[in-house]
């Protein structure tokens, strides 16, 4: 009995060891952990269950069979996060490169299938080299196998992908599909072509970070929800981004114990709008402020600057929170921060995250490189997946609310279900000036009495009450008691049960 219990430790060392010592002492120099180390600071202490830990490929061709390694180039199994259930696969780069076979794919296509049926989120940590060419068509079928849990998987389960490597080819795609993407500063990449491909095709030269790295994606692409300075940080955050999460749709988002006064009062918040109409302030000052310990969790924080997305909580419930930025781009709506948005409130509604915006937005911006890059279809993504989403939505209105802006932000019209202002909000089609120089063109050559016409049309327009009167706006509060009266709207709207004629699914303009 003892031989047998000796051979099986014996089996476990050397399916821990990967691709043996040298190759772990490559990666470290590389400034990466290995699979198993990135796990063991992804999970909480002694919680992970590995499976599959001693499967093997199958291949033949090429010599492959002489060189087996168990696990297969990639480490699966569960554990927990703060004490909640989550699924994990950790590629596995010292073994084939991380390189995906056909078993490879069914240790991953397993977990997730378990993950489903068990209602827990999923994270990937990707550090591949891509497909495993010597297995030819069956690597390809087996990302195809992954890519179809991807989806299966979404909006039941929250998925996370964590590049930590190379991640190019038909590797992408799977990260691509899931709800969530970050990536390692300076040791990670993604892209379906590398720069070798690209200069040959292109004649463009291009580095693999310029191409697709953490700043490429982050910035430019918004493929990336957010970047990390080493694997260590990126794994304590995604610790922290799992704590927002609900583990599945069929469950209520978590609530954790607080230690902030749900009807604590911010007076410095009576001064934040200034004076002069078209000067900036910071939104994330208002967000900050409303949070629970001020705790806010930004999701795509280097894109579109013009909206602000990301988690707080309030009352010890997380909240997805949409904002204008009135620090770039005054808070207009474009293309990047239409499409930014849209697919947060859609995640948020998906998994039971109720959604609270703050709305300074003076219009979308305008531009032929706007309409050209299909503004009015981009514009409609965020219009539709606030109308379509139905839990609870409660919306602020801090300064300008102007046009089909005003509609589009989570406007009463498209069943948000309580909607403040602050004595400073302006609700209008347009701006004071510009709805004067339109209403009377033939007085313009007189100044004086456009001026007076501004600023008849300003006390008419410039305030709250006139959609207060309609009903549109549910009551003008005071700004430091915003997070008292948000709380107590999300409050009563817990029992809030709303539900979307029957349909096989939206088609929502893509």
């Amino acid at each position: 009995m003892s031989d047998i219990l000796e051979q099986l430790e014996a089996r476990r060392a050397e399916a821990r060891l990967g691709g043996g010592a040298g190759r772990i002492a490559k990666q470290h120099e590389k400034g990466k952990l290995t699979a198993r180390e990135r796990i063991e600071l992804l999970l909480d202490q002694g919680s992970f269950e590995e499976y599959d830990m001693f499967v093997a490929h199958r291949c033949t061709d090429f010599g492959m069979q002489e060189t087996k390694m168990p696990g297969d180039g990639v480490v699966t199994g569960w554990g927990t996060v703060n004490g909640r259930q989550v699924y994990v696969f950790s590629q596995d780069f010292t073994v084939f490169g991380g390189s995906l076979s056909e078993t490879h794919a069914q240790k991953i296509c397993k977990i997730m299938d378990m993950a489903v049926q068990n209602g827990a989120p999923v994270i990937g940590l990707n550090d591949s080299g891509g497909a495993r060419i010597q297995e030819g068509v069956a690597s390809l079928a087996g990302y195809a196998d992954v890519f179809l849990k991807n989806v299966l998987s979404s909006g039941v389960i929250p998925q996370i992908s964590v590049i930590m490597g190379p991640c190019a080819g038909g590797a992408v795609y799977s990260p691509a599909m899931t709800d969530f993407i970050f990536m390692v500063r300076d040791s990670s990449y993604m892209f379906v072509t590398g720069p070798d491909v690209v200069k040959t095709v292109t004649n463009e030269i291009v580095t693999a970070e310029e191409l697709g790295g953490a700043k490429t994606h982050t910035s430019k692409s918004s493929v990336a929800d957010g970047a990390f300075e080493n694997d260590v940080e990126a794994l304590a955050e995604v610790r922290r981004l799992v704590d927002f999460l609900p583990a599945s749709n069929r469950a209520e988002p978590p609530v954790r114990p607080f230690f902030d006064d749900a009807n604590r009062l911010e007076m410095s918040l009576d001064t934040l709008i200034p004076e002069n109409p078209n000067q900036p302030y910071d939104m994330k000052e208002l967000i900050l402020k409303t949070a629970d310990e001020g705790d806010f969790f930004e999701i795509q924080a280097d894109y579109a600057g013009n909206i602000i997305t990301g988690f707080i909580r309030l009352e010890g419930r997380p909240v997805g929170v949409v904002a204008n930025q009135p620090m770039v781009l005054a808070g207009c709506l474009d293309i990047d921060s239409s499409r930014k948005a849209a697919r947060f409130v859609r995640f948020c509604d998906a998994f039971s995250i109720p959604i609270l915006t703050f709305v300074d937005v003076p219009g979308f911006l305008p531009g032929t490189g706007q309409e050209y890059g299909g503004v009015i279809k981009h514009g409609a993504k965020l219009l539709f997946a606030y109308a379509e989403a139905t839990v609870p939505k409660v919306t602020v209105i801090t300064r300008k609310a102007y046009g089909g802006a005003y509609d589009v932000m989570a406007s009463k019209h498209i069943r948000a279900d309580v909607n403040y202002a602050w004595p400073t909000a302006e609700i209008a089609v347009m701006g004071a000036k510009g709805a004067t120089e339109i209403l009377y063109r033939s007085e313009l050559g007189d100044p004086e009495k456009i001026a007076r016409r501004t600023k008849d049309y300003e006390d008419r327009f410039a305030n709250p009450f006139v959609a207060a009167e309609r009903g549109f706006i549910d009551e003008v509060i005071m700004p430091h008691s915003t997070r008292r009266r948000v709380c107590r709207a999300f409050a009563s709207l817990r029992g809030k049960r709303q539900e979307n004629p029957w349909k096989k699914h939206d088609n929502i303009p893509l």
